[in-house]
Formats: C-alpha cells, sequence, structure tokens
C-alpha cells in the first residue's frame, strides 16, 4: 500500500507501506511526523506561517483521538469530510490516472509496481494536481449547496431530516 500526501502543486510525501504492516492510529502518527518534516522542507513558506491544512477521510485510523491530539499538539488544521462521502476524497481524480497505468500489466516483483507507480506519479504535472483540487472543491461546494452528506459523481444522498 502506498501513501500519497500532495498539495495543489504536486506531491509531498509518497510513503510505502510495509507489506504485512498494519495502518493503526499509532503507525499513521509515523507517517504524518514524516509529513510534517517534509512540509517542512518542500514548502518552508506554508511551514513559517503555519497555514498548511490537512484533508483526510473518516477512516477509523485517521479520526481516532491520538490522531487528533497530534494535529492539535502542532497546530495542524484539519478540513473534516463529510460521513460516508468517498466521493470527496481529493485522491479520487489521481488515482485513476496510476490504476490505468498499472492496470493489465504483469509485474515481476512488488518493487516493479513501487517502480512504476513512482514513475507514474513523477510525470503528473502542476495542472493535474490543480484540476484534481478544482474538481474536490467543486464536489465540496455541491455538497455543502446541497445540504447533502454524499456525492459520488452526481449520486446524492439527502441528509436525514431535510426533504
Amino acid at each position: 500500500m502506498m501513501i500519497v500526501l500532495f498539495d495543489i502543486q504536486g506531491i509531498v510525501y509518497v510513503h510505502w507501506v510495509p507489506e504485512g504492516q498494519t495502518v493503526n492510529q499509532h503507525y499513521y502518527i509515523e507517517v504524518l511526523m514524516a509529513l510534517r518534516e517534509r512540509v517542512r522542507i518542500r514548502r518552508p513558506d506554508l511551514w513559517k506561517t503555519k497555514s498548511w491544512k490537512i484533508h483526510r477521510d473518516n477512516a477509523p485510523t485517521h479520526s481516532a483521538w491520538s490522531v487528533k491530539a497530534f494535529f492539535a499538539k502542532y497546530g495542524i488544521t484539519v478540513l473534516e469530510h463529510p460521513p460516508n462521502s468517498p466521493g470527496l476524497a481529493p485522491c479520487d481524480c489521481l488515482f485513476p490516472k496510476v490504476k490505468s497505468a498499472l492496470k493489465g500489466t504483469q509485474f515481476e516483483s512488488v518493487e516493479a509496481v513501487k517502480a512504476k507507480a513512482t514513475q507514474v506519479l513523477n510525470q503528473l504535472t502542476e495542472a493535474d494536481f490543480q484540476h484534481c483540487f478544482q474538481q474536490w472543491k467543486s464536489r465540496m461546494e455541491r455538497c455543502r449547496d446541497r445540504q447533502v452528506e454524499y456525492i459520488e459523481g452526481e449520486k446524492v444522498a439527502t441528509v436525514i431530516g431535510n426533504e
């Protein structure tokens, strides 16, 4: 499994989870520590002004108390993710490109898969990331404007109580 953290300019951090490793709250905090260091190096202006934010889905690992405490301790702003809304994750517009590049290919090793995935990620342009965030922003605004908790494509689920 690969964890990719990116912003509108491009990839900030890629982390390959070792085979057999469970991504629990403790492991995720280790990844977040590495991300903090990478932001400091790759996005020094955001680091200095403490103006970087993180958006993650509602996976139990991501929303564990210890993870929330980590964000609070380091003053990291978290953009909340509406419940039951997998279609609102920013990565949804990037990973189809990676998936299509890997689909149908016979790889001889896990290292070969990693190499190809890394190559595809490195070929993404800043315009790809800007387009991705524009799509994400549009989906989030539709969710807010329609007062719904789930949007995936044009499927819309109404919030309980709104009719």
